[in-house]
C-alpha cells in the first residue's frame, strides 16, 4: 500500500494511505490522540506491579513511545510487557522521516525510538529497564494462535471501520477478550454503537469517555 507522511494539527506526523484514503492517526493530532486514548484513558488507570499490554496494531510505533514516556515518569517499580501486532510494518525511510523522538524533551528518546523499530520481530526485547517489547508480524485474526500472558490492557487501534469493517466485528473482539485477564481494560478511539453492543455481549462493562481532540466520545471497556 502506498503511504505518504502528513503533519497533523498538533505538529506530530502520521502516515496516510492513498488507496484507502485513511490516516494512521487523527488529523487533529497524532500525539494528542495517542496520549488521550491510550495513556490518560488506559495506562494511567492501572496500578498493577506487572502490566501486560496488547496493541492492535504497531503502525508507526507512536503508542509504544508514549507508553515508555509515561513509564519514565513513574517510580519504575513495576514492569510493562508490551505485545504489538502488525501486518504491514513501515519501512526505514518512513521511520526516519517520522522522527517521533523529536516530540519528547528527553535526549534518550532518539536511541529509544530507533531501538523500538530495530527490535527483531517475534522476539522479546528489553527497550529500557522494566519495559519489554515483543513485536509480532501477523494478521490480527491470527491472534487466537498466539501465546500471550493474561492481558491487562488492550490498545485497540485498528484502522477505522469505514475501511476495515471486519476488524470491528465480534470475531476479533472475541479473540481479544480470550487473551485478557479478568478486570482487564480495553481502550479505543472508537465510539460506535455496534462496538459497544458487541463488548457488552462479551461481558464487558462499557463506558463512554470524552474523546480526543476532534472526537466527541471514545470507549473504555472492562472485562468482567
Amino acid at each position: 500500500m502506498k503511504r505518504e507522511i502528513k503533519t497533523t494539527n498538533d505538529g506530530s506526523k502520521t502516515l496516510f494511505i492513498n488507496d484507502l484514503n485513511e490516516n494512521y492517526h487523527s488529523h487533529h493530532g497524532a500525539l494528542q490522540e495517542a496520549e488521550h486514548v491510550f495513556i490518560k484513558n488506559g495506562l494511567n488507570l492501572l496500578n498493577d506491579c506487572e502490566i501486560n499490554i496488547l496493541e492492535l496494531g504497531f503502525g508507526t510505533g507512536l503508542n509504544v513511545l508514549v507508553t515508555i514516556n509515561e513509564y519514565l515518569k513513574t517510580d519504575k517499580n513495576h514492569i510493562i510487557n508490551y505485545f504489538s501486532l502488525e501486518k504491514y510494518p513501515i519501512n526505514e525511510s518512513e521511520i526516519n522521516e517520522l522522527s517521533y523522538f523529536e516530540l519528547f524533551d528527553n535526549p534518550e528518546f532518539k536511541n529509544i525510538y530507533h531501538k523500538i523499530h530495530a527490535a527483531e520481530w517475534e522476539k522479546p526485547v528489553e527497550i529500557i529497564k522494566g519495559f519489554n517489547l515483543k513485536k509480532i508480524e501477523c494478521d490480527f485474526f491470527d491472534l487466537k494462535n498466539i501465546d500471550l500472558p493474561g492481558i491487562n490492557l488492550v490498545y485497540f487501534d485498528c484502522f477505522g471501520a469505514r475501511v476495515q469493517p471486519d476488524l470491528w466485528e465480534k470475531p476479533l473482539f472475541e479473540m481479544v477478550s480470550d487473551k485478557m485477564a479478568m478486570n482487564g481494560l480495553l481502550t479505543t478511539y472508537s465510539s460506535k454503537g455496534s462496538v459497544r453492543r458487541i463488548l457488552q455481549e462479551l461481558n464487558f462493562k462499557v463506558e463512554k469517555k470524552q474523546g480526543p481532540p476532534g472526537k466527541r466520545e471514545m470507549i473504555n471497556a472492562v472485562k468482567l
